[in-house]
């Protein structure tokens, strides 16, 4: 997988990140996270609440790729009462074994203290400022948090994690457009949520007629969730999944030698997508 995108940091992202939460929640991630570097990942994302950054770390370790050559996201979930920011994350590192991570996240908005959100971007900054994350943003975000950031941020947001695939597409226009009036990247989690959580939905024939369209166009198997994953990266999106099969790594990472969709296609996703609301995660940050 060679396609990035570009951090207003300057820094490249992967485009397609193996995430360490869902399927490892909780769990010892070591196996895993090796075998997803051993086929291909460079972009790993984990996250406090995940409770297995060590894991994460050790999978890492064990697969003996050079920490200078993956890119890892970790992301706050809550400070313990007089916990600053900055012990949180050296916390983190000391969990992982780095010295650094690429990209660090407020994980959810309404974990700060009422009226404390630019307090908490502060500290973030601090430890951008300390070299202690190479890039800062934030998860779950709406509109208002970030306008609440910005108030007094010396820093934007580099990132915005949000739950984003086509039956969120029509909420998630707003805070969408925001972030890239201000140039922070969207980052796509759930996206194969119309497939895996809500089959049977309107999308369905849709990506059929798509997916059949492409396999014949580019004379390889194509699949429902490559054709989202192409959806997500062409709204400009980092595409956040994971999975336990070596198989469905590589489906992944092999997106970008998939046809990009039309307009009229992706406008044809739009539009079914827009048929149904469908929010796993989160309901609370987004009050739906």
């Amino acid at each position: 997988m060679s396609k990035h995108f570009i951090l207003n940091t300057g820094a490249q992202i992967p485009a397609i990140g193996f995430g360490t939460g869902t399927a490892l929640f909780k769990k010892d991630a070591t196996a895993l996270v090796r075998l997803a570097i051993e086929n291909g990942i460079t972009h790993l994302d984990g996250a406090q609440m995940y409770d297995n950054e060590g894991t994460l770390g050790a999978g890492v370790k064990a697969s003996g790729k050079p920490r200078s050559e993956l890119f890892i996201t970790t992301k706050i979930f809550t400070l313990a009462p007089g916990q600053t920011i900055t012990e949180s994350l050296k916390a983190s590192l000391a969990r992982f074994g780095f010295d650094y991570v690429d990209l660090f996240l407020i994980h959810d908005p309404t974990k700060a203290p009422a009226g404390e959100l630019g307090k908490w971007w502060a500290g973030m900054e601090e430890v951008y400022h300390a070299g202690l994350a190479k890039a800062i943003g934030v998860s779950n975000f709406q509109v208002e948090h970030i306008n609440e950031i910005l108030q007094t941020a010396k820093v934007v947001p580099a990132a915005n994690q949000i739950e984003f695939h086509p039956y969120v597409w029509k909420a998630a226009e707003p805070i969408v457009k925001l972030c890239k009036e201000k140039g922070i990247l969207i980052e796509s989690y759930g996206g194969l949520t119309p497939i895996v959580r809500a089959p049977g939905g309107p999308l369905d024939p849709v990506l059929e007629n798509i997916r059949s369209r492409l396999e014949k166009t580019d004379g390889i198997p194509v699949s429902a969730g490559q054709v989202l994953s192409k959806w997500i990266l062409q709204k400009d999106a980092v595409v956040v999944t994971t999975s336990t099969k070596a198989e469905r790594i590589q489906e992944f990472l092999v997106v970008e030698n998939v046809s990009d969709l039309t307009q009229e296609e992706l406008q044809a996703i739009d539009d079914a997508g827009s048929k149904l609301h469908k929010r796993v995660f989160m309901h609370h940050a987004f009050k739906d």
